[in-house]
């Protein structure tokens, strides 16, 4: 009998002290500890160089788009307005994870503050969802300048053009407000520990504690909103180009359409379909090693290759780097 109260008394304070732990950990939890690819020890140096170079190309090439479509008069198109609008959240896009990656990969101690958490995901996610928009008002530009090309000036004027990149950029900084909210008011009791390099959604959300199904709603109708609708109005956009281009009796004119819209499609596809990948698949089933893996692709990859795409495979662009590397005595 005694014996059978002693093991309940044993079980009980045991019991106690786990559920005292947890609720010292949910209130003295305030901050999280970055893991980045402190697995690969041995190629930090290696990681630290090659995210360098990649970073200082990105700026580089945004900046230089950017310049030339700024300077050059036979750029100064609703096109080329969104593209100059793009490659400068492209610089933004990559300055809210890269630095921070990068001093990472430098030193010990790989903390990160609840505060500080919470802005990194906010801006990322602004940026995100801006540069969503964005590639649909260049698509829905592509679509009028192609389908209805005698009333193309005077659709894509000026105020409509400013309208546009105004109305993407306010609603990218409205569609995180209430899902940081949500999130970093859940009680954090599994870990500080968050494997990936930055504070992306999928891994924080994975750390919370209790039910976490209105936040992986609120994630799947924000993701509805912002990647899967665009992604269909692009889509939709394209079919009613290609069928336009088809229909062009030159070839010569058919060549020059498509190749005002081959690299605006390719950089679609990559950055959507990753988009896709990450934020519409549920939370709970995510891997975080993976998720780190692939949010190099959307996050540093697709920034590198999107200079290279609209320069390389756009003649305008390439004659006006050509005029403008002269004008600033360039060899």
């Amino acid at each position: 009998m005694y014996q059978k109260v002693e093991t309940f008394l044993i079980g009980k304070c045991l019991c106690d002290l786990e559920m005292f732990e947890k609720r010292l950990l949910v209130t003295t939890l305030v901050e999280f500890i970055l893991i980045g690819f402190s697995d690969l020890p041995k190629l930090q140096g290696f990681l630290f160089g090659v995210f360098l170079i990649i970073y200082i190309v990105i700026l580089m090439g945004n900046s230089l788009i950017i310049m030339i479509t700024k300077v050059d008069p036979s750029l100064q198109t609703p096109m080329y307005f969104f593209l100059r609008n793009f490659s400068f959240l492209e610089i933004c896009y990559v300055s809210v994870t890269v630095p921070r990656l990068l001093a990472d990969l430098c030193r010990q101690n790989k903390s990160i503050s609840f505060l500080a958490c919470a802005f990194q995901m906010d801006i990322f996610v602004t940026l995100g969802a801006t540069e969503c928009f964005i590639l649909t008002a260049m698509a829905y530009d592509r679509y009028v300048a192609i389908c209805n090309p005698l009333t193309y000036p005077v659709i894509m004027n000026n105020r409509l053009c400013i309208q546009l990149a105004a109305a993407c950029w306010i609603t990218g900084i409205l569609v995180p407000i209430g899902l940081i909210y949500k999130i970093f008011s859940s009680p954090f009791c599994k870990s500080n520990e968050l494997n990936h390099f930055f504070c992306d959604v999928p891994p924080v959300v994975q750390l919370a504690c209790g039910d976490t199904l209105m936040i992986e709603i609120l994630i799947y109708v924000i993701a509805t909103l912002v990647i899967n609708i665009p992604f269909v109005l692009v889509l939709g956009s394209y079919v009613n180009i290609i069928s336009t281009i088809l229909k062009l009796p030159s070839a010569t004119g058919r060549a020059k359409a498509f190749s005002t819209c081959s690299s605006h499609l390719m950089v679609v596809t990559l950055f959507f379909g990753s988009g896709v990948i990450v934020y519409m698949e549920p939370t709970s089933t995510h891997s975080s090693g993976m998720d780190k893996y692939l949010s190099l692709f959307y996050t540093i990859l697709i920034p590198l290759f999107n200079p290279i795409i609209y320069c390389l495979r756009n003649k305008d662009v390439m004659v006006a780097l050509g005029k403008f590397l002269q004008k600033v005595n360039v060899p």
